[in-house]
């Protein structure tokens, strides 16, 4: 094996994958280099290829003691690598002593409450620093069985107070609705901060940053602290318009944003007050640097990678005003939650996180030295994009997360759980292995990501806040791996469109596995009502992907297979009913499908040529209350769930 191939595969880029038809991709070495490089390699020439081979070894087999261990907490861990070390073992975010030892030839930890620590061990004139991470054996599980909740889009929303785009009072009152049907969580996109002064992102999968919020969504007429209404008659245009008007809502709502921090300053009662400086101060630097990324941005621009090198540094008002908007958004979204609960969900808000940051965003920036330079995220050739997909999203470089303890994820998880009951972690195989495109053209390559690790950071933060985990686990997965992720107390993602059979039919609802959430159709995917009909397939035609022939045959096999199904002609119906009667665990109904929507949220492959993220829903959120859609979808759930009650229940109970 060459330096090269070598050094590649220390850094864990797989020298080949197989794509969903099962053809072979050797990775080339071209490849490998782009890969190497975003992980911070100096490859130049086989000289430093050489070099940087030699000190990658060297780091790996001079260490007495290992670099990194994953513990069970809660349980004594007896370590065999003592080695006649003294140690003391320290918090990672604290300067507190928790244990410490004197030599011997093991090393026994107490047992240690879910967390990431620093393990300093002295032997012979050498120390040593190892991390620790001690996490729960699995992640929160439900104590019932076949919850079902509604998910839908919360920037679609229609209500008579909002400013063109659904807002998290929006949010509290769907909460309200869905939990009066009985709906145990509320799903929605990911609500990830999509950049202050950037006016042309809307993708609520290409966020700014994953580790804030997007404050397009704070209600202007509920900021906490401020008494009386905000006007907001400048909002009647886009507020009336058939599809969301981002460009022009985000001007006129950032324009109150700057009012209310005004007002704020002057008017606000001393307890809000209070509350945002707390915030400020539990947020601690990372927030501060995010502020500074958002004033340098509405200063030098959107892109961080145009910014000349003297940029002129954000005033502090600046800073504060981004800092406030953050704890805005946090309180209402907080609200959000505590009314769901209130409402008698045992879930709550269930919440997305994305695959990664855009390039050009504030995560990027922040967290630089834990990015992979010059490559993006992307999949190979899946049945949802047969070229292949570049996300054009920016990935953590394994080495550099690992080196910083995984902090920049730990901080992201944490914000991602706060104010949910359930949370959903888009392409959940990336866990695992990620697919990386360069920037030089290259083709793409799996790259092998910390796994234990990462699962690890993920069960220690759900555990400190109560959250349960669903992993996207759909395209191509390798052997085993849904049965990892199932031991670890992820619950995987079914979608029953994807699952028919090769006659197009669904499967037993009995016979699939329970440790999942179920539904019909997602975000990318064709509503119930748009399957029915073909929508999909016209837009595959409408767009040149596939010619006219093709398009008549595959609407005459959808038609075929939808009359072959063992239904009277209401498709929507059946679909509720087959996803209620499943023994998924969790089971989501889309709001689109409630209302017989055809259009999907996104079609992917598309930026303008289909609607993507701009549809408004056909009623107001006021007139949703009392849709006797929503109910009759209700009751087919409830009706399911008592089914499934009685056939628990025997003669004698």
């Amino acid at each position: 094996m060459n330096d090269l191939a070598a050094l590649a595969e220390l850094c864990g880029v797989l020298p080949r994958y197989h794509d969903l038809q099962g053809h072979e991709h050797i990775t080339t070495p071209e490849t490998k280099r782009a890969i190497l490089r975003a992980n911070g390699f100096d490859i130049t020439d086989e000289v430093t290829i050489h070099a940087a081979l030699a000190k990658a070894r060297f780091e790996i087999e001079d260490r007495w003691f290992p670099d990194e261990i994953i513990v069970e907490s809660g349980q004594y861990t007896v370590l065999d690598f003592g080695l006649g070390a003294t140690w003391y073992l320290k918090p990672d975010d604290e300067n507190t002593v928790v244990a410490k030892g004197f030599p011997g030839d093991q090393i026994t930890l107490p047992a240690l409450k879910s967390g990431v620590y620093i393990l300093t061990a002295s032997a012979s004139d050498r120390t040593e620093i190892i991390t620790v991470i001690a996490a729960p054996r699995r992640l929160p599980q439900l104590d019932a069985t076949r919850l079902w909740g509604l998910n839908f889009a919360l920037y679609g929303v229609r209500s008579d107070r909002n400013t063109g785009l659904g807002d998290f009072v929006d949010l509290r009152d769907m909460a309200k609705v869905a939990g009066a049907q009985g709906a145990a969580f509320l799903g929605i996109n990911p609500i990830h901060n999509m950049g202050y002064a950037d006016k042309t992102a809307i993708s609520p999968y290409s966020p700014s940053h994953r580790g804030y919020l997007n404050t397009s969504y704070i209600a202007v007429d509920r900021i906490p602290g401020l008494e009386g209404a905000i006007e907001t008659s400048a909002f009647d245009k886009v507020r009336s318009a058939q599809t969301v008007q981002y460009a022009d809502q985000k001007s006129a709502h950032n324009t109150l944003l700057e009012k209310a921090f005004a007002r704020f300053q002057t008017h606000a009662d001393a307890q809000a007050k209070t509350a945002f400086a707390r915030f400020e101060k539990a947020r601690g630097a990372e927030l501060q640097t995010f502020a500074r990324f958002e004033g340098l941005s509405e200063i030098s621009g959107a892109d961080w990678r145009d910014w000349p090198l003297d940029t002129e540094e954000p005033a502090t008002d600046r800073l504060a005003f981004h800092t406030w908007l953050q704890w805005v958004a946090d309180t209402q979204l907080g609200q959000a939650q505590t009314a769901a609960k209130t409402s008698g969900m045992g879930l709550g808000l269930y919440l997305d996180l994305a695959v990664g940051p855009r390039r050009d965003g504030a995560e990027s920036w922040c967290e630089r030295d834990a990015i992979a330079q010059g490559v993006s995220i992307g999949a190979p050739p899946d049945h949802l994009s047969p070229e292949g997909q570049n996300w054009d999203l920016a990935a953590f470089a394994p080495r550099k997360l690992k080196a910083l303890r995984y902090a920049p994820l730990r901080r992201i998880l944490s914000q991602a759980m706060r104010h949910a009951g359930v949370i959903r972690i888009d392409h959940v195989l990336g866990l695992n292995r990620s697919f990386w495109l360069p920037d030089d053209g290259s083709p793409g390559a799996y790259v092998r990501q910390p796994f234990e690790a990462l699962l690890a950071v993920i069960k220690i933060e759900a555990e400190r806040h109560n959250c349960l985990v669903i992993g996207e686990d759909l395209g191509l997965v390798p052997d085993g791996f849904r049965d990892t992720m199932r031991g670890h107390g992820f619950y995987g993602y079914s979608v029953l469109q994807y699952e028919r059979d090769d006659h197009g039919a669904f499967p037993d609802p009995g016979s699939g596995p329970e440790q999942v959430l179920s539904c019909f159709a997602t975000h990318d995917t064709p509503t119930v009502a748009g399957f029915a009909v073909g929508r999909d397939i016209d837009w595959w035609e409408k767009l040149g992907w596939i010619d006219g022939a093709t398009s008549e045959r595959m609407h005459k096999r959808r038609a075929d297979e939808l009359t072959a199904l063992p239904q009277d002609g209401d498709f929507t119906t059946y679909a509720h009913e087959h996803l209620a009667q499943s023994n998924a665990a969790l089971v989501a109904v889309q709001l689109d499908d409630v209302l017989g929507s055809v259009e999907a949220q996104n079609l992917p492959g598309t930026i303008d040529a289909h609607p993507n993220w701009r549809r408004k829903y056909t009623v107001s959120l006021a007139e949703l209350q009392h849709d006797s859609r929503l109910t009759e979808t209700a009751e087919i759930m409830r009706r399911a769930a008592r089914s499934h009650s009685n056939e628990g229940t025997s003669d004698e109970d």
